[in-house]
């Protein structure tokens, strides 16, 4: 039963921290990355589509991002996908492949991502604390049943405590890691 709470609390943890992981990989941080049109949705033929899943994304320069759709007659449709998310990139179209050039940010730009970044990073936090508090109620609701003893109980929140402290840790290290990447120039 312990363990089947504590997998659990572990899975839900780990699906937080992944999706943190790539939240933050969708932040502009100055250099050219495809994980920054991750979120970038494009009309495909009236289907709101991921632009990864109609062209071919590389970084050919630290700076620049080329899109080499699969349907050339989507490149109209790609620009404005591009153009209306909320990343400020300026596509350029050739008629075969599209570029972006990714400028760099500036102070006030830089200090706006680390906020979202910490939005991201508190979000995260929440999710853990909220798996902590529901293995709790699992343990304490075992404890109510007679399943488990009192001392069992503690020693068993003390765990969860610990995991979660490290998970916490860790979401806070790469908060960190991804501001310092954002804030340099």
């Amino acid at each position: 039963m312990k363990e089947e709470i504590f997998a659990e609390m572990k899975k839900r943890s780990s699906k937080s921290l992944i999706g943190f992981g790539a939240e933050l990989s969708g932040l502009r941080t100055g250099r050219a990355s495809t994980a920054m049109l991750d979120a970038v949705k494009v009309d495909y033929y009236g289907t709101s589509t991921p632009l990864k899943q109609i062209a071919t994304l590389s970084v050919p320069e630290a700076r620049t991002i080329t899109i080499q759709p699969w349907d050339v007659s989507q490149l109209h449709a790609i620009e404005k996908g591009i153009q209306s998310s909320d990343l400020g990139l300026n596509p350029t179209n050739d008629g075969k492949i599209i570029r972006i050039s990714v400028p760099p940010l500036n102070e006030e730009r830089r200090k706006e991502i680390v906020k979202i970044a910490k939005k991201y990073a508190e979000e995260c936090r929440v999710s853990l604390r909220n798996a902590r508090r529901d293995a709790n109620d699992a343990f304490k609701k075992l404890e109510k049943d007679k399943k488990i003893s009192q001392d069992e109980l503690k020693k068993f929140q003390n765990e969860v405590q610990e995991s979660t402290d490290k998970q916490i840790k860790k979401v806070d290290e790469m908060l960190s890691h991804k501001e310092a990447e954002i804030m340099e120039v």
